[in-house]
């Protein structure tokens, strides 16, 4: 499924391939010229025969056999079915009909399809794609380069970064090592490896054009992080979820988006670097869901006319425009007119190399932020806050469980529709409500005839059940509705 930002005389797609029975292009205009996306216990990665040695302070080979070699048996063909329509075109129905023989009322009767790719990176099977590769899917197969396909699970994903982790069930399989998207250097030889157009283990090469690049493609996102590394290697739809991998066959990178005029390749692409990938696939598997640190400032890139109007010496680092009340910054004297220039020792001059680097710590974590102030330099012990503005990891138990996450029901909403109390599903994966029809937006008011008045409510109902579930609610546009399942 490719992700199309139109811009004056070109895109700006999201890699994968659109599908079968209406999985179209996500389509933004813009101003500019265009791009298209293609479509605490982490993963240990387990020892491989082929051990690379970092690139790091050398210069990298221009020999892409070992690496292509290496990498092209763990990226694999993701292939995703989209089965369902909209809430809005439901009606109600018998709940008992639902149990014994599906979602009839809201299920269409031709499902679409759509494909990308993803990266094995462990042995056992877990695999890195986009989110936009399988979001809203029914249905998630996986195509090895033997040929052999797998149903995957979702994991889980994050929306902010455009990232997914799937599992498949089996052992002993190829798999890429992680490098360091820090070490990454401009001009450095890179390999992007993917299945476009539907052909399958494809690799091109490029070098990195540059790094830090932010391209809007995630604009429904309240908090996106966008810090791509950019690079000429041709992607093409259905690269999305790929490999980025340099001469040494490691990771540094998943393929997401290319610059094009015509829907394909003909300009620059786009990865998400391996180190934000890392942090992601950490907390997908530790807590179900992505733990964002947020160090609460407003930023603003440093240019001549900022320099000139606020008497700035040097162009280097990120200016703080504010502080949040009673934030992590401000707590620790952060203050207006302070120069970001380091977060954990890693140089920051714009605004897509901060968030990249505090997106890579959770709520909690303390982090020394470097700035300037006056001309002085000075080394400030930042301890970041969650959304919320406390420090609390939230762990979202019911993901492994449902694929689902949830959050309270807004006293707005509620007045809305009539309803004193209930949960709603902020994100759905696949799992055990999408596959009983339920949708993303349902607010749950009951779990077998008990009211839902929070999601520990949710929880302690079905952690533990055995057997046939009822659960009743009421969709944001007044459609109410009835789900059996079994679990």
């Amino acid at each position: 499924m490719v992700t199309t930002l139109k811009k004056t005389a070109g895109f700006i797609l999201l890699a994968g391939i659109a599908g079968f029975a209406g999985a179209g292009f996500y389509n933004k205009l813009n101003n500019s010229d265009s791009i298209h996306s293609a479509v605490a216990t982490g993963i240990q990665q387990p020892s491989r025969t082929v051990n690379f040695k970092s690139p790091i302070g050398q210069e990298s080979s221009t020999d892409f056999v070992m690496a292509s070699e290496s990498s092209v048996p763990a990226v694999v063909h993701v292939k995703t079915t989209y089965g369902a329509v909209s809430a809005g075109n439901a009606q109600p129905y018998n709940p008992f009909q639902d149990f014994f023989w599906g979602d009839k009322g809201y299920r269409s009767p031709a499902p679409a399809m759509s494909a990308g790719s993803g990266v094995i990176i462990t042995d056992d099977g877990y695999i890195v794609t986009n989110n936009h590769v399988v979001a809203n899917s029914d249905k998630v197969e996986v195509t090895l380069n033997d040929k052999r396909t797998l149903i995957a699970k979702v994991i889980g994903t994050d929306p902010s970064t455009d990232l997914a982790l799937l599992k498949i069930d089996d052992k002993n399989l190829p798999f890429i090592p992680y490098g360091n998207s820090d070490g990454v250097r401009v001009g450095e030889w890179v390999l992007a490896v993917g299945n476009p157009f539907n052909l399958t283990s494809t690799v091109t090469a490029g070098i990195v054009s540059a790094k830090a690049r932010n391209i809007h493609i995630l604009p429904d996102q309240q908090f996106p992080i966008e810090s791509f590394i950019q690079t000429d290697a041709a992607v093409n739809p259905g690269n999305s979820g790929g490999a980025l991998v340099n001469t040494n066959g490691e990771l540094i990178g998943i393929n997401t988006a290319i610059a094009s005029s015509t829907g394909s390749y003909s300009g620059y692409s786009f990865a998400i670097p391996v180190n934000m990938v890392r942090k992601v696939v950490d907390d997908l598997l530790e807590y179900g869901n992505v733990q964002r640190g947020f160090i609460g400032v407003s930023i603003r890139d440093i240019d001549s006319q900022l320099a000139d109007e606020k008497g700035i010496k040097s162009l280097k680092g990120v200016y703080v425009a504010g502080a949040t009340q009673g934030g992590a910054a401000e707590s620790a004297g952060i203050t207006e007119g302070d120069i970001i220039i380091k977060v954990a020792g890693n140089i920051v001059n714009s605004s897509p190399e901060l968030q990249e680097q505090v997106g890579r710590f959770r709520p909690g974590d303390k982090v020394k932020v470097t700035i300037l102030r006056g001309g002085d330099e000075k080394e400030m012990s930042v301890t970041l806050r969650n959304k919320d503005g406390n420090t609390k990891i939230i762990k979202n138990e019911m993901v492994s469980l449902l694929g689902a996450e949830f959050e309270p029901l807004s006293k707005e909403e509620g007045a809305k529709l009539g309803i004193k109390s209930g949960v709603k599903i902020s994100k759905l994966n696949a799992g055990k409500l999408r596959s009983a029809g339920i949708r993303e937006g349902f607010i749950i008011e009951s779990v077998d005839k008990k009211d839902v008045t929070g999601t520990d409510d949710v929880v302690s109902a079905l952690k533990d059940k055995k057997g046939g579930v009822l659960i009743e609610g009421i969709y944001p546009n007044g459609v109410r509705a009835y789900y059996g399942f079994g679990l």
